[in-house]
């Protein structure tokens, strides 16, 4: 047996592993038992992982470990029954594989979470992989979307595994147990795709603009550090109609500034203020922005998980999440 590694500037752009036996049976044999090993002992295995470009071609390319996030369910503000309906079709259905397939049906499935930038698409997409110990995540958003095709064959290869985007989903077997998470803020350019390849995406959910008691749910939640009224609170929401969980972190954020500003105690009068603030129209292109009102929808959507993945670390709790991905 010789292994050797790669060597783009002779010409071999992977590693190599070559055989030599006196019968076609035992190398087989031997190789067969030598995929099992590296895919169940692989250090990749388990583990939140995200592809990575280079701007030097593929010799340079790689993999970053991230920290699986820790977000729990009270931490997303939902419509009641929606984060469960997401949970339980992402993560919940390995949990059922044994019977899913004694009765003949597949394991491969994905799932598009859309709506307006700031409705907490990312959020979702954070607690899905908090939920999902023990299975292998692979992240992937801009250049790295080119590396499609091997994210889909480690996805196989390590299985239990959530990943992402639609063409890799052709060359998954129905009982590879293989979630696809994809979100997008622009369902509409993804209606041709999805409607002539069915089956890529088995349910699509979308997370709406938060209601009146949502928005105040958001509020406790950002504010959970500051003594807010309840009847700030409610004011607050009250007022904000139409915007999203966003924007009622960066109205909390805003009093907390102006407070320090002023040098006082952090009070129901700073978020009236942050209110009036971000609602004047003067502040039209900051609410755009935070992906609220109604100029919000032409935005362009970003392409897998929420605003931006920055590549070498995954984002920490209340910073923007890893990038949406068609």
């Amino acid at each position: 047996m010789l292994q050797r590694d790669a060597a783009p500037h002779t010409g071999r752009q992977s590693a190599t592993l070559e055989l030599l036996a006196a019968r076609p049976e035992t190398a087989t044999g031997f190789l067969a038992q030598f995929r099992l090993r590296m895919d169940n002992n692989s250090v990749l295995k388990e583990q939140v992982i995200s592809l990575v470009m280079s701007e030097y071609g593929p010799s340079t390319a790689g993999v970053t470990f991230h920290h699986r996030p820790s977000l729990p369910a009270s931490d997303v503000i939902m419509p009641d029954g929606l984060l469960q309906k997401v949970t339980d079709h992402t993560v919940g259905i390995a949990t059922h594989r044994a019977s899913l397939k004694q009765h003949g049906q597949h394991l491969k499935r994905g799932i598009l979470l859309y709506g307006r930038p700031g409705t907490g698409k990312t959020h979702t997409v954070r607690h899905l992989l908090s939920q999902s110990e023990g299975s292998t995540a692979i992240l992937l958003s801009g250049g790295s979307l080119a590396r499609i095709s091997e994210a889909a064959r480690m996805a196989r290869a390590l299985q239990p595994s959530i990943v992402k985007v639609l063409d890799a989903m052709d060359g998954l077997d129905n009982d590879a147990d293989v979630a696809f998470v994809l979100t997008t803020n622009r369902p509409d350019m993804l209606e041709r795709a999805l409607a002539q390849r069915p089956g890529r995406v088995d349910l699509a959910v979308e997370i709406p603009l938060p209601a009146h008691a949502e928005r105040v749910r958001l509020l406790e939640l950002y504010g959970r550090l500051v003594a807010f009224s309840p009847a700030a609170l409610d004011a607050a929401a009250e007022r904000t109609a139409g915007t999203t969980a966003s924007f009622a972190r960066e109205l909390v954020r805003r009093a907390v500034v102006a407070a320090a500003l002023d040098t006082t105690p952090v009070s129901d009068s700073h978020l009236a203020a942050a209110v009036e603030d971000l609602m004047a129209d003067a502040e039209t292109l900051t609410r755009s922005l935070l992906g609220s009102g109604t100029d919000a929808a032409g935005l362009p959507g970003p392409a897998f998980l929420g605003p931006g993945f920055p590549g070498p670390g995954f984002p920490q709790p209340g910073m923007p999440g890893p990038a949406d991905s068609l």
